[in-house]
């Protein structure tokens, strides 16, 4: 197996959470991760990004993006230790997944967003900031596929733990995969600030300017109903703190 396949998460992982999970609600028992004992990369290429995404994105998109890379590396670490990838392109991925919704490039195209953020990324990252192209494309088929989610088939790895930790953070999915004092911790240092109702007219202004968008196959009304509605996260949404500083 080539390094490229093993350091940017090219490896193939099933599509259904079911098989992956060995048709149980987790590998292990979840314990609670803090922050700090997650590392953070702090590559030119992962800084750089870090900065594009607090200039792009919303506060709210902004911080949704780093708990996705904080519950996905807690459900790395704790229920996938095998699955090779490193942490800098895991994170580049949970920056730029949801570029494409922002207010000006969802206005921009007639194409769905997870597709039109791909082109982004795939762009920012070969062409601005000279990435690998392996690694570039790696993050560039994670945003593109981050809704796609499965029944049959496969993913790469990346792609599948960026699914996991968005569906945990967007509708309380998999919620046996990460410890609750990891979510409060992740909160206090990211907060929610309303993300369900944020993300939820996200979903239904991307399907009001664009009835074919992909999203529409997760259900046009379940699916910005499920985000709306999440119970796990309920707790956690009006928490409106400020970051606070690592």
């Amino acid at each position: 197996m080539s390094d490229a396949i093993k350091s940017y998460g090219w490896q193939a992982k099933p599509r259904d959470p079911s098989v992956i999970l060995g048709g149980k609600k987790n590998i292990k028992d979840p314990k609670p991760e803090t922050v700090a004992s997650i590392k953070l990369p702090d590559s030119s290429l992962a800084t750089s990004v870090l900065e594009y995404a607090e200039k792009e994105l919303p506060l709210e998109t902004f911080n949704h993006s780093m708990r996705v890379y904080y519950y996905g590396k807690a459900i790395h670490n704790q229920q996938f230790p095998d699955w090779q990838f490193t942490d800098e392109t895991y994170l580049l991925a949970c920056l730029l997944h949801d570029i494409g919704t922002t207010h000006k490039n969802i206005s921009a195209t007639r194409m769905s967003f997870e597709f039109y953020g791909g082109i982004i990324a795939l762009d920012l990252l070969s062409k601005d900031l000279h990435a690998p192209i392996e690694q570039a494309e790696s993050v560039a088929e994670a945003v593109f596929r981050h809704q796609d989610i499965g029944g049959n088939g496969m993913i790469t790895t990346i792609g599948q733990l960026l699914q996991l930790a968005t569906i945990f953070d967007n509708m309380g999915g998999h919620e046996d995969l990460v410890h609750e004092d990891t979510i409060k911790e992740v909160t206090a240092h990211y907060p929610r600030k309303k993300w369900s109702s944020c993300f939820a007219a996200t979903i239904r202004k991307e399907n009001e300017l664009k009835p074919w968008a992909h999203t529409t196959a997760l259900g046009e009304d379940e699916f910005p109903n499920g985000v709306e509605n999440n119970k796990l996260m309920e707790p956690y949404d009006c928490n409106n703190n400020r970051k606070l500083s690592l």
